[in-house]
């Protein structure tokens, strides 16, 4: 069995015609300038990329086969060197008993698939060509359809704030949405980790993924997950998410929670930590609190452990992170090492310092083995490393 890192929540920010897919993504993420910063400088060997249900995405895909750089592997999945790209969609529902807007994540295996499904949104959704659009259609709806076309379904960053299954503070269960039988994973968010969503029993049986939610070509694998499987492919993918053959997820690599933009409950206008209950601010009177993700954990709290087996969840600090290490930095250190991925997992404490001052290459030695102090995030701003 290989490992594999692997990111499957990327967003496409604008067309290869320059036309906007996400609105706020990033210029720079194309599909192509994707897939080769997913492989080249991150070190990624498989990614989700879950705008690719949008029409001029679907022709760059067409194009790049047709030119012999991009390959359709039989098991699913397209392949760029030694990259494999999943073709997903992320999507909105909120229909009557969904209590929404919350976000899913659907994965097909191949092109052909991907086309079919994007017919079919069409004539469910007011926009085609953009990213994580409502669809006019109830959840169990959505499912089906995902499982017809041999896909996988996958509720995304399921504790956020805002459209998410638990996040809103109306769900507390998966059931009153979805049907539990069609759940191929859940995504944690950048708010959490394993321990923390383990405390919500109903999702035990479920893996969990953890993913970047990329809106520009940095964030790539600021959160992935290495994965057992024999080769990068769609059909490999599915059996480690259900745990079969021998493939699993062997662990989730994501921030440690305190850097997520919503783990703490605090005033939306100036930031001050919120107490549960607090209706209004106590430093500036405003009256609206976003509730953190680790106070809605608690509301939700069922169980006190993970269940067996539950692959561990490593808190690493993504090298943007880092404080002192620039864009040219970071670039000079990439080129030097081959990718981030061998920046952050292999390269010892002696090769860093020869290439960056000795004081950033202590910072990445403590981010690897979780030794820095955090600042925690909330509200929409991110945690941060602290004054060591």
């Amino acid at each position: 069995m290989n490992r594999y890192y692997v990111d499957l929540h990327i967003h496409i920010g604008r067309t290869w015609t320059g036309k906007p897919v996400k609105i706020t993504g990033a210029k720079s993420l194309t599909f192509t300038n994707i897939i080769e910063h997913a492989r080249n400088i991150k070190g990624l060997n498989m990614v989700g990329i879950i705008d690719s249900h949008s029409p001029e995405v679907i022709l760059e895909m067409e194009s790049l086969i047709e030119s012999g750089d991009v390959y359709e592997h039989p098991d699913g999945g397209l392949i760029f060197g030694d990259l494999t790209v999943i073709p997903g969609s992320e999507l909105e529902i909120y229909d009557e008993g969904c209590n929404g807007p919350i976000h899913v994540l659907c994965f097909l295996p191949n092109l052909l698939a991907m086309k079919e499904f994007s017919n079919w949104l069409s004539g469910h959704l007011k926009n085609i060509q953009l990213s994580s659009q409502r669809v006019y259609i109830p959840g169990l709806v959505l499912q089906k359809k995902v499982k017809e076309m041999g896909g996988m379904f996958i509720p995304a960053h399921v504790f956020t704030p805002f459209k998410s299954l638990y996040g809103k503070g109306v769900n507390r269960s998966l059931t009153e949405v979805f049907d539990p039988e069609l759940i191929d994973g859940i995504e944690l968010g950048l708010s959490s980790d394993t321990e923390m969503a383990d405390q919500i029993g109903e999702i035990h049986r479920y893996t969990f993924v953890t993913n970047s939610d990329a809106h520009s070509l940095a964030k790539i694998a600021r959160e992935y997950q290495v994965v057992a499987m024999e080769e990068p492919t769609f059909t490999e993918l599915q059996k480690a998410l259900k745990g079969e053959d021998g493939r699993k997820v062997l662990a989730n690599y994501g921030l440690d929670p305190l850097l997520g933009k919503y783990h703490k409950t605090v005033c939306a206008n100036c930031l001050h930590p919120a107490y549960e209950g607090d209706q209004v601010c106590e430093q500036c009177g405003h009256k609206k609190i976003i509730k953190g993700v680790a106070d809605r954990i608690l509301e939700l709290k069922t169980a006190k452990e993970s269940p067996l087996g539950r692959p561990s969840y490593v808190h690493q600090v993504p090298l943007e992170f880092i404080p002192g290490l620039g864009p040219r930095l970071l670039e000079k250190l990439v080129n030097h090492f081959g990718s981030e991925m061998a920046i952050l997992h292999e390269v010892p404490y002696n090769a860093l310092k020869e290439v960056v001052p000795e004081k950033i290459a202590g910072f990445i030695l403590k981010a690897r083995e979780g030794k820095v102090l955090l600042a925690a995030g909330g509200g929409g701003k991110y945690g941060k490393i602290a004054d060591q």
